[in-house]
C-alpha cells in the first residue's frame, strides 16, 4: 500500500507539474477542439483575446461615431430557395449576437443577442482578411511593398522552397497561390485544423506556413486557403519592419476613429493570427466597410487607396468567378480577399466562419454587419456552409425594406407638395 501511496503521488506530482507548465496550452487545446463540433460558442468568441496571447490596438484619441439615421425595422420574413424564412427564427439559429445597418453612413439599426453589446469585441475569423488586404495596399503606397506582381520571397525569403517560392503577391491575395490545402472545418485532420491545433499549442504559424507544397500553378485555380493571408501578414511584417498590430494602429485603426480597443490573437513567437485574429466591436467593423463603400475615404481623409479598392473587387481571371466555375472550389468570386457574388448589383463582402459577416451594397449606399456564434457550422447539421447564401438574402431583404422605406417616404413628400399646390 505504501509503494501504491507513493506512486500515485508521484503521478499526481507530474500532472500537477504539466498543468503548471502546460495549463493554458491545455485549455487553449480544448476550445480550439471544441470548434466544428456542435458545441456552443457564444461564451467564447467574446473572450478570445483573453484566452490566447493578444496585442491590444488603442481607439482612437477621436473616436469615429456614426449619426443616427431613420430607424429601420427587420424585415419579418424573407426568401430563400423558394421558402420564407421567419427573421427570428434565423437569427436564433444562427446564434446571432449582432447585427448593425449603416444606409448612407447613418446608423439606422443596431441590436445585439446573446453575449454581444455594443462595446463587447467579438471574433471575426476570417473576416479579419479583409482588412489584412486593405493594409497591404497601404504598405504599396507608402512604398514599403514595390506592387501586386512582386514576389512574396523577395520580402519573405523564409519562404523559399516551400509552396510560396517564386509566388506573386497577387496569386496570394487572390487566394490562387496554389499551395495545396484542406479547409473542411468538419474534418478533424483537415490542414485548417491542424494549424489551429499547432497555434492553441504554441507553434509558429510562420513556420507552418513554410511546411505547404504545391498543387497547381500559381495563378490559375482559386482555392480558399487561411495561409494564404497568414502570409500576407508575415509579408507586411517583414516588409514594414513592424508587428501587424503597430502597423495597423497607425494606418487604419487610429485614422478610421476606432471607438473601442481592437485585439489581435499571436502565437508565442509575437505573430499575429492574420487570417482570423482579429477582435473587435460591432461598430468598428463597420467602419471598415463604410470606408470600402466610399472607395477608401473615411472619417475626413483618404486611408486606403481609391485605386486599391477598385482593384480588390476586380475578378480580372476566369478561375475568379462567381457560379459554376471549374477552377475554383467555392461559388462566390474572390478579389484581393473580399467575396463578391454574382449578378451585377456591385455587392461584397468580408466573411468568416460562424456567420460573421460584413456586408457592403454600394447601389443601396448599404452596410451591414452580422456576428455570430453559429454552433452547427461545420456539422452535418449545417450542410450549407453556415447559411452564408442565407444571410446574404437576408442582408437583400433588408436593402428591399430600406427601398419601401424610401418610397414612402417619398410618397408622402408628392402627398404633402400636391396639397400645398391645391392650397395656392
Amino acid at each position: 500500500m505504501k509503494k501504491l501511496a507513493i506512486a500515485i503521488l508521484g503521478l499526481l506530482t507530474i500532472v500537477l507539474i504539466l498543468w503548471i507548465f502546460l495549463g493554458d496550452r491545455v485549455t487553449r487545446l480544448a476550445l480550439v477542439s471544441s470548434l466544428f463540433t456542435g458545441a456552443e460558442q457564444q461564451q467564447n468568441f467574446n473572450r478570445m483575446h483573453e484566452v490566447f496571447p493578444s496585442t491590444k490596438m488603442l481607439p482612437s484619441d477621436s473616436p469615429y461615431e456614426f449619426s443616427l439615421g431613420a430607424e429601420l425595422s427587420l424585415p419579418e420574413r424573407f426568401s430563400y430557395l423558394g421558402n420564407t424564412v421567419d427573421t427570428a427564427e434565423f437569427i436564433r439559429r444562427t446564434d446571432t449576437a449582432a447585427v448593425l445597418v449603416l444606409h448612407r453612413g447613418e446608423l439606422v439599426f443596431e441590436d445585439y443577442w446573446l453575449s454581444g453589446g455594443p462595446e463587447q469585441v467579438w471574433l471575426s475569423m476570417s473576416v479579419s482578411k479583409s482588412f489584412v488586404s486593405a493594409l497591404i495596399g497601404i504598405a504599396i503606397e507608402q512604398g514599403y511593398i514595390a506592387d501586386v506582381n512582386s514576389l512574396v520571397t523577395d520580402y519573405v525569403p523564409q519562404l523559399e522552397g516551400s509552396a510560396y517560392d517564386q509566388v506573386r503577391i497577387k496569386d496570394i491575395l487572390q487566394m490562387s497561390s496554389g499551395a495545396s490545402w484542406n479547409e473542411d472545418y468538419g474534418d478533424p485532420d483537415s490542414d485548417i485544423n491542424r494549424f489551429g491545433r499547432a497555434f492553441a499549442l504554441g507553434g509558429s504559424m510562420n513556420k507552418f506556413a513554410t511546411t505547404l507544397v504545391r498543387e497547381f500553378e500559381p495563378g490559375t485555380y482559386n482555392r480558399y486557403n487561411s495561409t494564404d493571408t497568414q502570409v500576407l501578414g508575415w509579408l507586411l511584417s517583414e516588409a514594414t519592419g513592424r508587428s501587424l498590430t503597430d502597423y495597423m494602429t497607425d494606418v487604419l485603426w487610429r485614422p478610421m476613429g476606432a471607438q473601442d480597443a481592437g485585439y489581435w490573437l499571436q502565437d508565442l513567437d509575437g505573430m499575429e493570427m492574420a487570417f482570423g485574429g482579429l477582435n473587435v466591436t460591432a461598430r468598428d467593423y463597420a467602419k471598415l466597410g463604410e470606408m470600402y463603400r466610399l472607395g477608401g475615404a473615411f472619417n475626413g481623409r483618404q486611408i486606403v487607396p481609391a485605386s486599391w479598392v477598385k482593384d480588390s473587387l476586380t475578378l480580372d481571371a476566369d478561375h475568379l468567378l462567381p457560379g459554376e466555375n471549374p477552377a475554383s472550389d467555392w461559388p462566390l468570386g474572390y478579389g484581393y480577399q473580399w467575396w463578391i457574388p454574382e449578378g451585377d448589383a456591385g455587392e461584397f463582402m468580408a466573411i468568416g466562419v460562424y456567420n460573421q459577416f460584413i456586408y457592403i451594397a454600394p447601389e443601396r449606399e448599404l452596410v451591414i454587419v452580422k456576428l455570430s456564434a453559429n454552433s452547427a457550422y461545420g456539422t452535418p447539421q449545417d450542410p450549407e456552409a453556415s447559411s452564408e447564401f442565407e444571410t446574404i438574402e437576408f442582408f437583400r431583404a433588408l436593402g428591399a425594406e430600406l427601398d419601401i422605406e424610401a418610397d414612402t417616404e417619398d410618397d408622402s413628400l408628392d402627398v404633402e407638395a400636391i396639397d400645398q399646390s391645391s392650397d395656392n
